[in-house]
């Protein structure tokens, strides 16, 4: 096992696509902390930062004689990486996660008034990416500060289908805020 942390990822890769288990071993100690540290920076929950590595560490041997990876380090945080947005996108994250995601995204915001534009950019295409119904819905409500019934009677619509249209159109934007805010954050927790 000694001999093997004298070798370069590369090495390790090479022997890890022959199925040798301390190879295995050699990448999971090399990395793990560092996967760890990427993957609780941003859910702040131990528990799930663990299964997320977890999870990358398995899928890596499974299919150790398949994949292709060029870079052992950028591959493995990227992994991390896709899981935690997963993660986040499956909602399997909690109320602290949420929280703390608002408290960073205003502090980079503060610190950084070029973000809060790109944010603003972000949320000025998701608007203009919503169906033409439920962008004027969202427009009449969020900008013109017009209620569902007053919605109603100037399309000439339900006030179901108003508030169907408006749940429609906030589920898309804090979709696409969420996981736009989300890279921020792990560009700036990472």
């Amino acid at each position: 096992m000694a001999a093997l942390q004298s070798l370069t990822d590369p090495e390790l890769v090479s022997l890890l696509k022959e199925g040798r288990e301390d190879a295995f071993t050699e990448i999971y100690l090399r990395y793990w902390k560092l996967l760890y540290n990427s993957a609780n920076s941003v859910l702040a929950n131990d528990e799930l930062a663990k299964d997320i590595v977890q999870n990358v560490f398995i899928s890596i041997w499974q299919r150790r004689a398949d994949v292709e990876i060029q870079n052992l380090k950028a591959y493995l945080q990227q992994a991390v990486r896709f899981a935690v947005f997963k993660l986040i996108r499956e909602q399997k994250v909690n109320d602290a996660f949420y929280e703390r995601l608002a408290q960073v995204t205003v502090e980079i915001i503060h610190d950084n008034p070029l973000l809060y534009k790109e944010q603003q950019a972000l949320l000025n295409r998701l608007i203009n990416t919503l169906p033409a119904d439920c962008r004027e819905a969202y427009h009449l409500s969020r900008e013109e500060n017009l209620t569902y019934k007053q919605i109603a009677f100037q399309l000439g619509i339900s006030e179901k289908t108003v508030e169907k249209r408006l749940s429609k159109s906030l589920n898309h934007i804090r979709n696409g805020l969420t996981v736009g805010t989300c890279v921020a954050v792990i560009m700036h927790c990472v």
